[in-house]
């Protein structure tokens, strides 16, 4: 590697530590992407034709990004599904919606029901789960980028004692490969010169759900060894990497405006000390997130990033009430070890929540406008 790649990859680095506004990762899907892959899929559309509208919508959606201020941009995920279809589509092994279902639920007590994969026989690897992603994000981007992957623990959720037991004996075998495959794509986006990897955990907010807890309670599992075992599995694909910036995003279910878990991050409060996460992505956007308490518990090397704007609603926040709960936040966690981001992606899934692609505009560009408020100008 050259002296002048080196120097890149650190300026990146930099960038990246210094970033206080952010997305989490999704975007909204164009409609002519959606109706793309849908043909595609079908065996109507050629795939070169494809990748063609593929790359033209990520290159928009990091014009959106840049242009709206925000400082780390990702491709969007629009070549994914849904958040987790990076792993699906590289793997055979997976029944796409054949495992067990979640319902999501909003305000109103208005549901829908997700289908979730299965793992059905054992991985067999395809191809890269985001190579393809980064390289383009790479080539097109004007800012710092970074990757999304799932946790080996939301993947978890993919194995069924009955369904998946001809594959793999046992859930913690399966998760054996799953954390083998995961940290040999960290290895490999590293080789690609990426600086910044997230990784996704939303099924922490069933151990974090007093509800939830108590069903695994009742299931007989233990919350607080669930708890210890996901820190363990996610330290496992992100260790031994040093000058790469690795960021973990809990959110409480994000699909099509809906949510499936709440409350505080207390009860899960000690993997900001005992994971090697240097970036924590939190959703804050209304009273299911609880307050700021539990970032007492971050150490002085870590960043928590503020996810005050939802993604869920069409209303814009004002700016005056995200600066004061920035404020909040600074009574736990010093101001320079903060930043801003939505609360969670604006299309988790294919479908994407029940706003428009303007007022996901407008939401990126309040994101980029209060946190040079905040911080300053980059």
């Amino acid at each position: 590697m050259s002296a002048q790649s080196v120097a890149g990859g650190d300026a990146a680095r930099v960038a990246v530590e210094q970033a206080r506004a952010e997305v989490v990762g999704s975007l909204l899907r164009p409609a002519e992407l959606v109706e793309a892959r849908k043909r595609h899929e079908a065996g109507r559309l050629g795939a070169a034709d494809f990748k063609r509208l593929e790359d033209q919508s990520v290159e928009a959606a990091v014009r959106l990004q840049e242009e709206a201020g925000i400082d780390v941009v990702t491709d969007g995920e629009l070549r994914r599904f849904a958040f987790y279809g990076h792993l699906i589509e590289s793997f055979d092994g997976f029944d796409r919606e054949g495992g067990w279902a979640i319902p999501f639920r909003d305000e109103t007590g208005e549901e829908l029901i997700l289908k979730r994969p299965v793992v059905v026989d054992r991985l067999r690897w395809r191809r890269s789960m985001c190579g393809e992603e980064w390289t383009y994000l790479r080539a097109v981007a004007k800012r710092p980028g970074k990757v999304t992957l799932l946790s080996a623990q939301q993947a978890a959720a993919y194995y069924d004692p009955h369904k998946s037991r001809s594959a793999y004996g046992s859930r913690g075998e399966y998760l054996a490969d799953v954390v083998d495959v995961s940290r040999r794509e960290v290895e490999e986006l590293v080789r690609l010169g990426c600086t910044y990897v997230q990784i996704d955990a939303p099924q922490y907010a069933a151990l974090l759900d007093p509800k939830m807890r108590e069903g695994y309670r009742q299931r007989g599992s233990d919350p607080e060894e669930l708890i210890d075992r996901c820190i363990e599995l996610d330290n496992a694909i992100i260790q031994g990497h040093p000058g790469v910036t690795f960021g973990l995003h809990i959110c409480r279910g994000n699909n099509q405006s809906k949510f499936y878990a709440e409350g505080g991050y207390e009860p899960i409060a000690r993997i900001f000390q005992n994971t090697l996460f240097q970036r924590f992505l939190l959703e804050y956007d209304d009273a299911r997130s609880g307050g700021f308490e539990p970032l007492r518990h971050l150490p002085e090397d870590r960043v928590a990033v503020l996810g005050l704007i939802t993604t869920k609603k069409p209303a814009l926040e004002a700016e005056a009430e995200l600066r004061a709960r920035i404020d909040e936040a600074a009574a736990y966690v010093p101001l320079e070890r903060l930043a801003l981001s939505p609360q969670c992606g604006f299309a988790s899934t294919m479908e994407g929540n029940r706003i428009s692609p303007d007022q996901q505009h407008q939401k990126l560009e309040l994101v980029g406008r209060v946190a040079r408020s905040v911080w300053g100008s980059d």
